[in-house]
């Protein structure tokens, strides 16, 4: 098995960029989620990634819950972030929305293989013990292509 697991805000989408986003989360605003742009050209990435699928790479998106949360601004963020990666034709294969602090190798420790973590939080990406990492603060894009040279 091999598995690319993207994070979301910050790495293929630009939530850091919405206006007034943190502002927005504080107040149970789930809108910086739906109104974020994307980082990359999806056209490019998702055929890049569609590539890579067709390689035996299973991709995955884990990406966290606001800080600020309850159950119910959990499922609008949820609904936001599904809605996103639908809206930009992610090809995933699965997806984990998981509270804001939690260990993301936890959602795919269960698939063994090989694992890279396409993250840009440094914290998130040292303490990820799966495997290999991609910084998504460099090209992404690149590291891609060097894994489909790869096979």
């Amino acid at each position: 098995m091999k598995v690319l697991v993207f994070d979301m805000d910050g790495t293929i989408a630009d939530l850091y960029g919405v206006e007034g986003w943190l502002e927005a989360l504080r107040s149970f605003d789930e809108s910086p989620y739906t109104d974020a742009r994307p980082l990359y050209d999806m056209e490019n990435l998702n055929m890049i990634l569609q590539a890579l699928k067709n390689q035996g790479w299973h991709i995955v998106v884990t990406s966290w819950l606001s800080k600020c949360s309850n159950k119910e601004y959990d499922n609008k963020v949820r609904k936001a972030k599904k809605d996103w990666l639908d809206r930009y034709e992610f090809p995933y294969n699965e997806i984990h929305f998981i509270k804001y602090g939690t260990t993301k190798a936890n959602c795919t420790r269960k698939l063994g293989g090989r694992q890279i973590l396409v993250d840009d939080n440094e914290k998130v990406r040292a303490g990820w013990t799966l495997g290999e990492t991609i910084d998504a603060n460099e090209d992404i894009i690149r590291e891609l292509i060097n894994l489909i040279k790869e096979d």
